[in-house]
């Protein structure tokens, strides 16, 4: 029998909303939902330029889900491990700018799904956690590098330690989110920053998704000259000289 989706997209234009569609679960997180995702980011829909991530039903994801938890033999769970990790690749990597309406629930592996999105949103319901500590198991979806990156490994370790949770405001100055807004204003704001991204040059965005990372990674001067080829590249593209002749004309820049 065929399994039931845990997901569904929503297409406008060139935005596509993913949804995670298992409110009942608060969106937990299991193996049909990364293959649903692994689908999605494998081969975008054509014409696709942003992508908006949101939860149904008041929360993004809590987590693993624990009732559907698989005993693996340690083989078996690095590769199921390993197969996330690929997975969060292709949604940071993949290309397209990524955007997260966070609400409820950004729990374990949901926060590891948000940590690997460009732009994130919290409401004032959002409940950032790393309970894994309390659950005896260890964190396998990313955060290691992803959030421990955005707050800092010491500041990780107390989360996965004590289970602390986090709300929008301290999640923001934290930086596990860029922008905190009210009850119901996350979507809204995730439509309209997924329109001016879509709008910029599509090799400028493509440029600061791949290299600002990576060159973040890099030892100084290698990081340097990274800049530089990636700065020499965009001057020379379609987008730069139409960003420059819209300029002179003092008109707004199409780039596509």
């Amino acid at each position: 029998m065929a399994q039931e989706a845990v997901t569904r997209t929503e297409i406008d234009g060139d935005i596509a909303t993913i949804v995670f569609d298992r409110p009942e679960k608060r969106n937990a997180m299991n193996d049909r939902l990364i293959d649903e995702l692994d689908r999605f980011f494998s081969a975008p829909p054509e014409g696709v330029s942003a992508v908006i991530l949101r939860g149904e039903g008041g929360h993004f994801c809590s987590g693993l889900d624990l009732a559907e938890h698989e005993q693996r033999a340690p083989i078996a769970g690095v590769h199921h491990s390993r197969n996330w990790h690929r997975v969060s690749d292709l949604i940071e990597f993949g290309g397209l700018p990524v955007i997260s309406v966070l609400t409820g629930a950004v729990i374990g592996g949901g926060l590891e799904i948000a940590a690997s999105t460009h732009v994130r949103i919290a409401e004032p319901d959002v409940r950032f956690q790393l309970p894994e500590g309390r659950r005896g198991i260890f964190v396998g979806g990313g955060a290691t590098v992803r959030v421990g990156r955005l707050i800092g490994a010491d500041r990780m370790r107390e989360m996965m330690l004590t289970g602390r949770n986090y709300g929008a405001e301290d999640g923001l100055a934290m930086g596990l989110a860029h922008y905190s807004v009210g009850t119901g204003e996350g979507l809204p704001l995730a439509r309209e920053l997924a329109r001016k991204i879509a709008d910029n040059a599509p090799f400028s965005n493509y440029l600061m998704l791949q290299a600002i990372p990576r060159i973040h990674d890099m030892p100084r001067a290698e990081g340097m000259f990274t800049e530089s080829l990636a700065a020499a590249m965009s001057q020379t593209s379609d987008g730069a000289k139409e960003g420059l002749r819209a300029f002179l004309e003092k008109r707004p820049p199409k780039f596509r």
